[in-house]
């Protein structure tokens, strides 16, 4: 038993790389049981980056898939169809990441399963909406950073487009999938209904960018342009000391006169260009250019020891490699090493928000390919000769560890 809250939810997880996995990833890490259902050849996670002790088993995909089991079913057999469609009647989610068109030659569209479990959360997420002309299209990470304004914030700011070296899309999308989800079945459980979701990439993205941006043509007429001058300008970064980098960020009027008290210009505070929210606002390259002068003159560290005692907002720089030894993610346990059965010692992340009701209380290591197939069969109702008869065929595939 897993434990946690959403202990006793299944989940038929038809997802690859990213965007799928990160939102089941979230429901197993709370409880839930994800079957992920893999064809032959696997997710194409399992390859991206490399660098894993065994073939199929890259460290994204470590990262993304823990707290799963692996079901292979190739859905273009009569057999792996069938099979799936058995799991679907007893599962309380399905979850998939590619075109609706290709769900519906699948024979997967929502209106096909529904016929055997109505009470099935039916979640997709892909491109674009599919009520617009581009419903059609393949979608990328990358695709949606260009297309929904991102790369463009980079070129407001830097003068030239570059996506954020992250696949930021996937991960946003992946979390309010499963907001969504969750939400149907809150909804479920008063009405006894399932229903399909979608969850377009696109038209996230482009109410995440605009929410931001869209500012003074919010209004109509518009009363000016586009754009968070404050998050467009180009010292809105960590910005350099005497040592290294550091970052600040003084909003309130409080942390504001606080900054201009420790880098030695209090007369700003009654300087009608800085002496509130909105002034400072208006003349944000000003400001921006007076903070980053003025933390050339100090280290890091005094600077760091001076706002925390000023109340500051202030951190230090961190890269990929110094984030590891940070002091607070060692005091809370962050890094947990795990011992994965064939990759060895790992580092694993903790959960980074916490249920006083109770968390998930095992820990199941990210499977591989089909290692869990003959036991979810199982459990389906499938006898041994029917298991060997879809090994024999190729439907399914027995990857249990050697060891089991």
């Amino acid at each position: 038993m897993a434990g946690g809250p959403l202990e006793g939810i299944r989940v038929v997880d038809l997802t690859s790389v990213v965007v799928g996995p990160q939102t089941t990833q979230i429901l197993a890490d709370y409880g839930a049981d994800v079957i992920k259902v893999e064809s032959p050849t696997g997710d194409l996670g399992r390859t991206i980056g490399g660098g894993g002790v065994t073939a199929g088993m890259s460290p994204k995909f470590l990262h993304l898939n823990r707290n799963k089991r692996s079901l292979v079913l190739d859905l273009k057999q009569p057999a792996g169809y069938a099979a799936l469609m058995r799991l679907l009647e007893r599962a309380d989610v399905l979850v998939y990441n590619v075109r609706p068109p290709s769900m519906a030659r699948l024979k997967l569209a929502y209106e096909e399963v529904r016929a055997v479990n109505p009470r099935l959360i039916y979640c997709g997420m892909f491109g674009f909406g599919q009520d617009g002309r581009y419903r059609d299209k393949p979608a990328y990470d990358s695709i949606i950073q260009g297309s929904a304004g991102v790369a463009a914030l980079h070129h407001r700011a830097f003068g030239e487009p570059r996506y954020v070296p992250l696949v930021m899309v996937d991960r946003t999308v992946g979390l309010i999938a499963t907001q969504m989800i969750l939400m149907a079945l809150i909804q479920r459980s008063r009405t006894g209904e399932g229903q399909a979701i979608e969850v377009p990439m696109f038209e996230n993205m482009v109410a995440f960018v605009l929410t931001e941006h869209l500012q003074l043509k919010t209004y109509q007429p518009p009363r000016g342009g586009t754009g968070d001058l404050r998050l467009l300008d180009p010292e809105a970064r960590p910005l350099p000391t005497r040592d290294s980098w550091i970052c600040v960020a003084a909003n309130t009027n409080e942390q504001a006169f606080a900054l201009f008290d420790a880098i030695g210009r209090s007369e700003l505070k009654s300087d009608p260009r800085f002496n509130s929210v909105m002034a400072r606002f208006k003349n944000v390259r000003e400001y921006f250019r007076i903070r980053t002068e003025a933390l050339k003159q100090k280290t890091t560290a005094e600077w760091l020891a001076i706002f925390d005692q000023t109340d500051v907002p202030a951190m230090p720089y961190h890269t990929l490699d110094s984030l590891l030894e940070d002091p607070h993610l060692k005091d809370i346990g962050f890094f947990q090493a795990v011992e994965h059965p064939t990759e060895g010692r790992m580092w694993n992340m903790r959960l980074p928000n916490k249920l006083s009701g109770g968390m998930r209380s095992d820990f199941l290591p990210t499977p591989k390919l089909g290692q869990h197939s003959v036991e979810i069969l199982r459990e389906a109702g499938y006898d041994q000769a029917a298991i060997d008869a879809m090994i024999a065929s190729g439907a399914t595939l027995d990857g249990r560890l050697k060891e089991q």
